[in-house]
Formats: structure tokens, sequence, C-alpha cells
């Protein structure tokens, strides 16, 4: 007979138990510094090439062996901010701040943590302090001009974003901020040079009809809305927002399901902004479609957890259920983003990944250890308030 067959019973079950046990501690090692090195360096062209998985387990894997990695600190909360993992992405952020206070590109990166949950005023503070220490950084100069706008600190916003003319003069959407901005500002030599070039440069784009649309829609003129809305759709019908607001001007005018359809286009198009999905149930709800209704307040909900009026909507359909605890629960949470102050409307964040300002660490690295962090890696492109909120024509 084998050995080991003689190894039975109690006796093998503790030998494969021990082995086991082995193994489990050989897999939580750290890693050897040249290993934890070839890992990081996996780790980053996970990220180059969209391997989020990959990328996430590599970080930590060096970071289990290098704790005060900078570099790792930082990838990794790109990849949870590319998973929208606001918060475990900001303890990324705030572990590699500690580490490197100076660093202005853990600072952009917090301050795109809080713009891309609409959290401006917090992510004014960190936009300054990589712009104070990097006038040239382009990026930073423009989230922080737009933060200005959305807090409706229009000198602020003007001033700060007037030296990006040169390179963005041809931006409708920047030229349409910055005109704003001068007008709210008193500044009238900047607000008729922007108008003056956001005309020439608009002509007959898509993008102008939608901004000449949401100017008449402020002013109440809504059939010449619907015109310049329907001119953008039908130049670029994936132009973001023309449908939601074609479908904004159709649910004013009581045309639900010319609303509807118009919302569900919009939401095709971008299906993460919540606002589609508020008013989808608002429209739902009118037209008694109660079980679509919900489904799209709580799609809000999942996507914005401040939609109060999707709570709203909720707590009615609830009642109308006889569900009392869920209505009142609703309700309660409906009054308490009401009680919150106000906050712009919809804003769509593109990441155009190409125009990024990548600040090296200064801080010198490990002996044969990359430090390399990516910073400002989702650039938004710039905003388009909805009508009645703050930035808006109005």
């Amino acid at each position: 007979m084998e050995h080991g067959a003689q190894i039975a019973g109690p006796r093998r079950l503790r030998l494969v138990r021990s082995i086991a046990a082995a193994c489990a501690v050989l897999s939580i090692l750290p890693l050897p510094a040249a290993d934890a090195r070839q890992t990081f360096e996996q780790g980053q062209q996970a990220l180059d090439r969209g391997d989020l998985t990959a990328a996430e387990k590599d970080f930590r894997a060096v970071l289990a062996a290098e704790p005060d990695n900078i570099g790792a600190h930082g990838n990794l909360a790109v990849v949870l901010m590319r998973r929208k993992a606001w918060n475990a992405a900001l303890a990324e952020l705030r572990a590699a701040e500690r580490l490197a206070p100076k660093m202005p590109g853990i600072w952009l990166n917090i301050g795109l943590v809080y713009y891309r949950q609409a959290d401006y005023p917090q992510a004014i503070a960190p936009f300054e302090s990589v712009l104070r220490d990097h006038p040239d950084s382009t990026q930073a100069r423009y989230l922080l001009g737009l933060c200005y706008f959305f807090t409706e600190r229009y000198p602020d916003a003007a001033q700060t974003l007037e030296p990006l003319w040169p390179r963005e003069s041809g931006n409708l959407n920047y030229l349409y901020v910055v005109s704003i901005a001068a007008n709210k500002a008193g500044l009238a030599e900047l607000d008729q040079r922007a108008t003056a070039r956001l005309i020439e440069v608009g002509e007959n784009s898509a993008e102008f009809h939608l901004i000449v649309g949401k100017a008449h829609v402020a002013r109440g003129i809504y059939d010449r809305a619907l015109d310049e809305f329907s001119q953008a759709a039908r130049i670029d019908p994936r132009l973001p927002f023309v449908h939601y607001f074609l479908g904004t001007v159709y649910r004013r005018q009581n045309e639900l399901e010319a609303a509807k359809r118009e919302f569900l286009q919009d939401a095709a198009i971008e299906p993460e902004v919540a606002y589609n999905y508020d008013a989808l149930g608002a429209v739902c709800y009118t037209l008694n479609q109660i079980p679509e209704a919900e489904r799209y307040f709580k799609d809000a909900l999942r996507l914005d957890s401040r939609q109060a009026a999707s709570d709203f909507g909720l707590a009615k359909i609830y009642k109308q259920q006889g569900k009392y605890a869920a209505a009142l629960e609703a309700l309660r949470a409906a009054e308490f983003q009401r009680a919150l102050p106000a906050r712009p409307g919809p804003v769509r964040h593109g990441a155009a990944r190409g125009r990024q300002d990548r600040i090296q660490c200064s801080r010198p690295a490990k002996a044969g250890h990359p430090r390399r962090t990516r910073t400002g890696d989702e650039r938004p492109a710039p905003p388009r308030p909805a009508p009645g909120s703050r930035g808006s024509v109005a």
C-alpha cells in the first residue's frame, strides 16, 4: 500500500488544512519590492486600457506591500471615480494627500470627485489650490470657473474663465457661460464680445439652436423654443439635452405622449442622467401609468438620491397603494432634500479624456519604484444648465 494511502481519517484532514493554511498565508504576504514595481506597471496598463477590475486588484496589491505609495493611492482613486464610488475614491485621495499635501494632481482629483457629484461649493477650494500653485493649469481654471458660475459667483467666474479665451473662444458652451457670467457681473465689454462670438461661431449649428431655444424657454416663448429645439434635433439627433428640452416644452403644452417619447430618447443617449427619469416618472404618473412611474422615480433616485421630486412622486404612489409607512419615508426624504441649499439643474459631465493636466509627483520615489499617478482623469464637458436653474438664461 502506498504511504500516502496510509494517511487516513483525521490525520489526512489535518494535513490538508495545514497545507491550505500555509497557502493562505503565502497569498497575503506583501509583494517584494521588484514584484510591487511590476504589479504597479501592470495596474497602470490595465487602467490605460479600461480594465478596472485588473487595475484595482493590482493597485491594492501594491498598497499591501507599500501602504505609502502615493501613485497607487491616486490611481486606485481614479478606478473608483470611473466606477462612481465617490466616497471610496475620496478616501484614497485623502490618504494620498496626507502623504503628499502639496501635490496638485491629488487636489485636482479631489475637486473632480465633488464636481462630478454636483457639489460645486466643496469643489472650489481644491481647484483654487491647484490654480494657485499651477496658474497654467487650463483644466483647473475651467472647472473652477464653472464652479463659481454654478454658485452664482459671476464676477469670479468671468475673471477666472476670461484667460481661456484664446483657447476656448471657438467653444459654444464656453462662450455661453462667459456671456452669462459677464452679463450678471456687469462686465459689458466681455458680455458683448462673448455674445457676438457666440453668434459668429454658432451659425446654424445644433448647439446654437439649443442655446437659443433655452433662452426662449426662460422667457416663456414656447412655440419659438420648440422650433429651435426641433431644428437642433434635425441637425444632430444625438445632441445631449435636445430631447430633454423638447420633452420639457411638450410637457408644458400638455402633449404628454410626445414629452414621454422625447425624454426616453434623451435617456437612451445618456442613460445615467437622473433628470430624464424624474421627468418620465412625472409624465407617466399624469398618464396614470403608475407601475412605469414608480420604476422611473426609483431609477432617478438610484442615479441621484437628491431628486426630491422623485421622492414626492413615490410618496403619492405609495399613499394611493395604501403603503403608508413607505409613503411617509419617501415624504421625509423629499422634505430633507428640499431643505438643502438649491443646486443647479441637469448638467452633463461627458468625460473627454484627451486634454488632461498631468502634474507629476514632485516628491522623490523610493529607489526603483514608480510614483506616477493619473491626475485630472475625467475632464467634464462644459455644462448646459436647465431652464430656471442656477446659471440658466433667465
